[in-house]
């Protein structure tokens, strides 16, 4: 079996030290490799697809945290809303409205995160700076009450620039310090800043990141 339990106790000693907690990734990988990770101990595993998500909520212990952390197509909301435990990838206010309505159905509160656009790529989804602020600020987001929005997920640019790496998680960083700072845009509660997956979470770590998304490190190399 692939699993890296070893690398698991690591990993999560690691992120003690900055209070932080791991997402592991589970996208693709067979149920029995999950069992594998949840018999060490670790509850929270996080998906890119909808319907994989769903089987694998079906096959699986109830007490699973799952996070989505894909990108998420409003119509396919309904299918996860009665059980998500977060949505890391909230990259529009359509998509908002949408797992405000399907919450509601399910009588639950869906915490969210906003998907911010910080890498030099045109391949990652979410909202600028800018945008991401307006809709903080926005009359029709105290409509939506069966949402929580409880931080901001960025995605660095995939280089070998480490400094380039570490600019685009600073940038996040200060804004998510420049947000909170500003009374009433933000829930007082929302703390999450998720950033950094198994190629560059400890750049994450040192730049504030208290949610990293780490896949590969734990399960192995994916096919």
């Amino acid at each position: 079996m692939p699993v890296h339990i070893e690398q698991l106790s690591v990993i999560l000693n690691e992120l003690n030290l900055h209070k932080a907690v791991l997402v592991a990734v589970s996208k693709t990988k067979p149920v029995e490799e999950i069992m594998a990770v949840y018999n060490s101990g670790h509850k929270i595993f996080g998906e890119n697809y909808v319907q994989e998500l769903v089987e694998k909520h079906e096959q699986l212990p109830k007490d699973i945290q799952w996070h989505f952390i894909g990108h998420l197509q409003s119509n396919k909301v309904k299918l996860i809303a009665p059980f998500v435990s977060l949505i890391h990838s909230v990259d529009s206010f359509k998509l908002l409205k949408e797992i405000d309505k399907e919450a509601k159905k399910n009588n639950r509160i869906i915490h969210c995160l906003l998907q911010v656009y910080i890498a030099q790529e045109e391949t990652k989804f979410g909202f600028s700076f800018e945008e991401a602020e307006n809709l903080l600020g926005s009359p029709g987001l105290t409509d939506l009450k069966n949402i929580s929005i409880d931080g901001f997920m960025g995605m660095a640019t995939l280089t070998d620039d480490e400094n380039q790496i570490r600019k685009e998680f600073h940038s996040l960083k200060n804004f998510f310090a420049s947000i909170k700072a500003q009374s009433g845009i933000l829930n007082p509660k929302s703390e999450i800043l998720s950033m950094g997956m198994t190629s560059d979470y400890k750049i994450a770590l040192e730049e504030g990141s208290n949610m990293v998304r780490i896949g590969s490190a734990i399960f192995g190399e994916r096919n």
